[in-house]
């Protein structure tokens, strides 16, 4: 069984968050009722809702999409915001739109203070309440359902589908998880989440239907005894044993949500074990002149150690601690990173090391970080790199989420094109979850792009986790 150990303490200062907030920070007001798509003037091309999908949603070119619609955002006044014009604030800190667009809003009442039109250069004050009324245009999400792997009076045990946020935030309103399940059940529907699973993340969700519910199981999960199993697809061929890998991360970004490997981040621990490995048909393996030009190049193969890892491996994942990216990140780290990842797999981001064994930040510092990745998904496209060959490089380039150039015919918004399949997937799901003292264990399918490729036979389920849980059981007897 492999280690990877905490990396020694570092007496560098911990760098600096970026708190700044975007326009996904404020407060959610109530949003005026959608309009029906037919009805609503934009210059993207809209459809009704054919009676597939409980209003306000329609489905177009594979997705579900709402209609754009009258939106209200609210915040309080910050601390840090106290004496600042108005026009300062949301230059600084709400970046989606340019300045000239906040200068106009505000003149014409679409940005208020206290309820009431103002001028850019308020200056704002303690206990003001700041709004911002926009025509809100939604991103669209797969059209996949809500898979319901089990239902009773208190709980849901959903298969949440990849690339749906489950609150509303950012965005995002109606195109989440708890919107969709509220429409397709009753408006008064009130979900109570019990765990939390990243927009691109697919797999097991509990939804409590009362409080009491939602707070037992919660609970049960925060004290460790709850075992929870993930499934990923890597780059290259894992290792064969168990790797616990303990490296503790710190989040770099809080806006971003950025995390690495890092000597004064919080304590984390995954344990790995290698499913299944996948080698690379013949017609996409490199050329034997690439392989012997870069053979004997001892320094190149140290500089980019993914250079010959071909193929993917699907690997199992137990996440002892509960850290935002760990399991991501960790894969990051050991060298294997989810094939598909669009932060962790970018060498636009992390260079062509991916990040590779940097506990120290060495080769990229949280700054080159944060500010390559700030630059992704406008002007350039986020996505995972490292591995596509030039034609499914540029394939992907064309089919992503990027500015269209087009306006919106009712407020003059720049519209963004259609998400590409590769930004509404990572190869990451939610597998298991069962009770430590075997009480209840729940166990979605694996999803598709975890079964073997055509022509190639693997497994199509997975066992126990015994040899998971094994592998830390002296150190984290809780889930033993």
């Amino acid at each position: 069984m492999s280690q990877v150990g905490e990396v020694p303490s570092s007496s560098a200062e911990p760098p600096v968050a970026i708190t700044m907030p975007d326009m996904e920070d404020l407060t959610i007001a109530e949003p005026a009722a959608p309009k029906e798509a037919e009805e609503t003037k934009t210059s993207a091309s809209t459809a009704p809702v054919t009676g597939t999908l409980p209003p306000p949603y329609y489905l177009e070119n594979g997705l579900r999409r709402v209609a754009p619609y009258d939106y209200t955002y609210k915040t309080w006044v910050k601390e840090r915001w106290r004496g600042r014009a108005l026009i300062d604030v949301f230059e600084s800190e709400f970046r989606d739109r340019p300045l000239a667009y906040y200068k106009n809003a505000m003149e014409t009442g679409q940005i208020c203070v206290n309820g009431k039109a103002t001028t850019p250069d308020h200056i704002l004050k303690n206990g003001e309440l700041v709004s911002h009324t926009i025509h809100r245009h939604e991103p669209p999400v797969v059209a996949d359902p809500i898979g319901i792997i089990h239902e009773d009076e208190d709980m849901i045990v959903i298969n949440k589908p990849s690339g749906v946020p489950v609150h509303p935030a950012g965005r995002y309103n109606f195109n989440s998880v708890i919107e969709i399940m509220k429409a397709e059940r009753h408006p008064e529907w009130v979900a109570h989440t019990c765990n939390r699973l990243d927009r691109l993340t697919s797999g097991i969700m509990f939804v409590g239907k009362h409080p009491k519910a939602a707070d037992r199981l919660t609970t049960q999960i925060k004290q460790r005894s709850v075992r929870k199993e993930y499934i990923a697809r890597v780059i290259g061929n894992f290792p064969d044993e168990e790797v616990v890998c303990s490296q503790p991360l710190l989040q770099i970004s809080p806006k971003l949500g950025l995390n690495r490997v890092r000597a004064n981040g919080k304590s984390a621990r995954t344990v790995f074990k290698k499913l299944a490995y996948y080698p690379p048909r013949e017609s996409q393996q490199r050329t034997q002149g690439q392989h012997t030009a870069t053979a004997g190049n001892t320094d190149d193969e140290k500089d980019r150690p993914w250079l010959h890892k071909e193929g993917y491996s699907i690997v199992r994942c137990l996440p002892v601690t509960g850290r935002t990216h760990q399991i991501r990140v960790h894969l990051q780290h050991l060298g294997h990173p989810i094939q598909n990842d669009p932060i962790y797999a970018n060498q636009r981001v992390w260079g062509i090391r991916l990040g590779y064994n940097d506990p120290e930040a060495l080769e990229n510092t949280d700054d080159d970080i944060i500010t390559r990745l700030n630059r992704m998904g406008k002007e350039e496209v986020a996505d995972a790199v490292a591995y596509h060959d030039e034609m499914v490089d540029e394939y992907y380039k064309r089919k992503a989420e990027k500015m269209s150039g087009k306006l919106c015919e009712v407020c003059d918004t720049p519209l963004y094109t259609d998400p590409g399949l590769q930004e509404l997937s990572l190869w990451l799901h939610s597998l298991r979850y069962e009770d430590a003292g075997g009480s209840w264990s729940y166990v979605s399918p694996l999803p598709d792009w975890a079964l073997p490729p055509s022509g190639m036979s693997g497994p199509t389920e997975v066992g126990g986790m015994e040899a998971l849980v094994s592998a830390v059981k002296d150190v984290n007897p809780e889930i033993a």
